[in-house]
């Protein structure tokens, strides 16, 4: 497609926007302003998720798998991040162990390697940035839950290849609360038993008759659940909107600034027995325990011959972003409506963190690996002091540094009308504009006690050579200078055909191009002081000022077809079956890797609804083709491409018992397998897919009473985790485990309410990664692995007016 075609799109689709939003704030309207509604049945809640242009449907009517939270919802579930909360999402496996930001999230068993591929995070119906998934950067990195969110969906699959930026995995849609014809508010203070200190609040009320706006935020800080020994969780979230009701429609305007760093919580030692069970390494607790500290914090890293750089692991990982955006839905007349939301996210998301680079071993062994009869003297970076005893466990990890500036637009644009009785047609238009620029020093290992809150260690040969500085065995490996700007312009075209009440047909077709331009540096191999005896600084990836040229240009099709059948009102049955596909995104396209991705999909359930039970079952089978598997091993970049197969059952359900019991239950069960797979160890066809779990169950019984002063709630969450391997190869088993929450909400007359909630009250040893910077197994001992949080407790009290 022309480019100077989609940059005057692009222009005019900016202009468009701007001025729309300017514009029909001054409309004339009548009517009353939006409320959160009030507690339905599940099944007549209104989603607009996989509708054409949001337009949105009852849920049990919808021809699709689609969960839906309300903000009590979200408070019972605890979630320690954005992902965290996708646990009770059937069909999904989130990793939220990695901390608030840098999550793992699968779908569906589709097959990749980490991050988030097949997740799109939206906000008001728009994605707040179209790539799912760059190095470094997954779209709940970005997205931060706080007290203006009513509600959230989440969509597997379904018809949404076709629309918004066709995602054919897991689209979530968070959606902000709004204000109304009365003044209201909240202030919420919440405390941790790991020192977390957080302060929410929320206001909402009217402008005008016909105006109305909602503000509200959160700051908060703390050490980490981990223990950093400093400040490693810092941020601060302002999000606001402003509703006007117009004659034939509505109109929102919202915004968001997001200041959020975090540690990333990486693999750390533990010990992996011959039978399989884990172990806490020796005076390292897996709950809580963190290889950084204030020996680690500060890094002055070598990163070309003469120049240092010198960083904060405070800074952590996270984002420092804005947010503007608007939603239009319009009757222009001739038994047309229009529907419009824009989104233009801007701002960084960088990235520093301590990367293990293999497990502890001795000191001796350590300095066995200079070769026979290798001497030298240990002492310890920050005193001098000598290292004597070279049983102590040492172990190397990488300080590794990541700018990432990224900026996105987006419009998504339609117009419905009915065509004749029970059928009407939608067609739409979405364009999106990506720019990112990465600076990235990966590497820069650093020698290290194996304890928590490590120190450095520095290590001199007696031959001479003099393996680190200041406790950095080594430069970066890999240095990355790139830019990157990507256009999407996608059309579609669907239609909805109720030819008899009980009977609901929809299918849809979306016919998408993308283009990329960008520039990549080129690196030397450099020994950067010209000395092959300092052995911390041999071998370094440099930037050498000349560049490359990436373009890429391709137009792909997806569709989708589907029906409901309803028995009754609270009965029903639904199947669907789509074709999507993933462009190749940046991070591929500077790795040479070009092929589209291509994902096709069949579907079917049965939904049963009441005011007092539900059930909700799916069947899915997956096809996917062509994903990349990308990984940095042994300081090198490897690249695998690879075909799958998965199928499996989605449950979710709840019943209102007696005496206010009630229970809510949620499971996935999954069989997904490779093919057409072959990495450096050979063939993997019939291999499980890596990192997601064959089973997956949740309840959560609950008791609710109503006291004197209010009403007051007991529940508990029981999960099981089946196993799972983090490797393609199938050689790094993560075991099955149980894991218990708990909590309890009270009201305190009308106005106040307490609310504490306890995670991993068994404080369970669990793992969700394995070593990723390696190709096979890790054999028994002292392995590397990241565990999930250990036990921590979260009260909160809030004040309503």
């Amino acid at each position: 497609m022309d480019k100077a075609l989609l940059n005057n799109v692009s222009c005019f689709t900016r202009r468009t926007a701007v001025a729309v939003a300017v514009a029909i704030i001054c409309l004339p309207g009548l009517g009353s302003a939006q409320t959160a509604p009030a507690e339905v049945n599940p099944g007549d809640e209104i989603v607009v998720l996989g509708t054409p242009g949001g337009a949105g449907v009852r849920k049990q009517e919808a021809s699709f798998a689609i969960t839906t939270l309300n903000a009590d919802a979200i408070d019972q579930a605890a979630p320690n991040s954005t992902a965290d909360l996708l646990k009770v999402v059937p069909g999904v496996w989130s990793e939220s162990s990695g901390g608030e930001s840098g999550a793992n999230v699968f779908v569906r068993g589709f097959p990749t390697s980490g991050d988030a591929d097949f997740l799109t995070i939206q906000l008001n119906g728009s994605p707040i940035f179209p790539p799912p998934t760059l190095s470094f950067l997954e779209n709940s990195t970005l997205f931060r839950i706080d007290e203006t969110i009513l509600r959230v969906e989440a969509l597997r699959g379904g018809p949404n290849p076709v629309y918004s930026n066709g995602q054919p995995g897991l689209t979530v849609n968070f959606v902000e609360r709004t204000g109304g014809p009365d003044f209201e508010g909240l202030i919420k203070l919440t405390g941790t038993t790991f020192g977390e200190r957080r302060v929410d609040a929320r206001v909402s009320g009217p402008i005008d008759d016909k105006t109305f706006y909602s503000i509200g935020g959160f700051y908060r800080a703390s050490d980490g659940i981990r223990d950093a020994q400093f400040t490693a969780e810092d941020g601060v979230q302002i999000s606001g909107n402003i509703v006007r009701d117009l004659d034939r429609g509505t109109f929102k305007l919202y915004g968001r600034y997001t200041r959020d760093q975090n540690q990333w919580l990486l693999p750390i030692p533990i010990i992996q027995n011959p039978d399989g069970s884990l172990d806490e390494f020796p005076g390292f607790d897996a709950g809580t325990g963190t290889l950084v500290g204030n020996a680690t914090r500060f890094g002055v890293l070598e990163i070309g011959p003469g120049e240092f750089l010198r960083a904060d692991l405070s800074d952590g990982r996270g984002p420092d972003i804005g947010i503007i955006g608007s939603e239009l839905d319009y009757e222009i007349g001739f038994g047309v409506t229009l529907r419009n939301r824009f989104s233009f996210t801007t701002g960084q998301a960088n990235t520093r963190g301590l990367v293990p680079n293999g497990p502890p071993t001795s000191a001796a062994a350590y300095l066995a690996s200079f070769g026979p009869g290798a001497a030298g003297a240990f002492t310890l970076t920050s005193s001098g002091a000598a290292l004597t005893d070279l049983t102590t466990p040492v172990i190397q990890a990488g300080w590794w540094y990541v700018d990432k500036d990224i900026q996105s637009f987006t419009n998504e644009t339609s117009f419905e009308r009915e065509l004749f009785a029970n059928n009407t047609a939608t067609l739409g238009f979405y364009y999106a504009d990506t720019s990112v620029t990465d600076l990235w020093y990966l590497g820069n290992n650093q020698l290290l006690v194996a304890e928590p809150n490590a120190r450095r260690l520095d290590l001199s040969l007696t031959d001479g050579r003099q393996v680190t500085r200041d406790g950095f065995a080594g430069a970066p490996f890999f240095a990355n200078n790139a830019s990157y700007d990507g256009r999407s312009l996608a059309f579609y075209f669907s239609d909805v055909w109720q030819p008899i009440p009980q009977l609901r047909l929809d299918g849809g077709v979306r016919v998408e191009n993308f283009n990329v331009d960008g520039t990549v540096e080129n690196v030397s191999s450099v020994d950067l002081d010209a000395n092959p005896n300092t052995l911390f600084n041999n071998g370094a990836s440099v930037l050498n000022g000349t560049f490359r040229s990436i373009e890429f240009d391709r137009t792909a099709v997806s569709w989708t077809i589907g029906g409901n059948y309803a028995f009754t009102d609270s009965l029903g049955v639904f199947g669907r079956v789509n074709n999507g596909h993933r462009f190749p995104q940046f991070d591929n396209l500077r790795d040479g890797v070009t092929n589209l991705q291509d994902v096709r999909q069949y579907e079917g359930g049965v939904k049963v609804s009441t005011d007092q039970y539900g059930l909700f079952g799916t069947f899915f089978y997956a096809r996917f083709e062509g994903l990349p598997f990308q990984r940095f091993v042994g300081g090198q970049n490897i690249n695998d491409i690879g075909d799958s197969r998965s199928y499996g059952i989605e449950l979710e359900g709840f019943a209102k018992l007696f005496g206010g019991l009630a229970l809510d239950v949620s499971g996935t069960w999954l069989e997904g397998n490779f093919q057409n797979l072959f990495t450096a160890a050979g063939d993997q066809a019939g291999n499980r897919i890596l990192r997601q779990p064959r089973w997956q169950v949740r309840t959560t019984p609950s008791f609710t009473h109503q006291l004197p002063w209010g009403e007051a709630k007991l529940f508990s969450t029981i999960s099981y985790i089946g196993d799972r391997f983090a490797d393609v190869e199938n050689q790094q088993v993560l075991p099955s485990y149980v894991k218990v929450d708990a909590g309890f909400s009270m009201d305190l007359g009308e106005h106040l309410e307490f609310f504490v909630t306890g995670d991993n009250l068994t404080d369970k040893l669990a793992i969700t990664e394995g070593n990723p910077r390696i190709i096979g197994g890790q054999g028994t001992g002292a392995i590397l692995a990241r565990p999930i949080l250990g036990r921590s407790v979260k009260f909160s009290l809030a004040y309503k007016f």
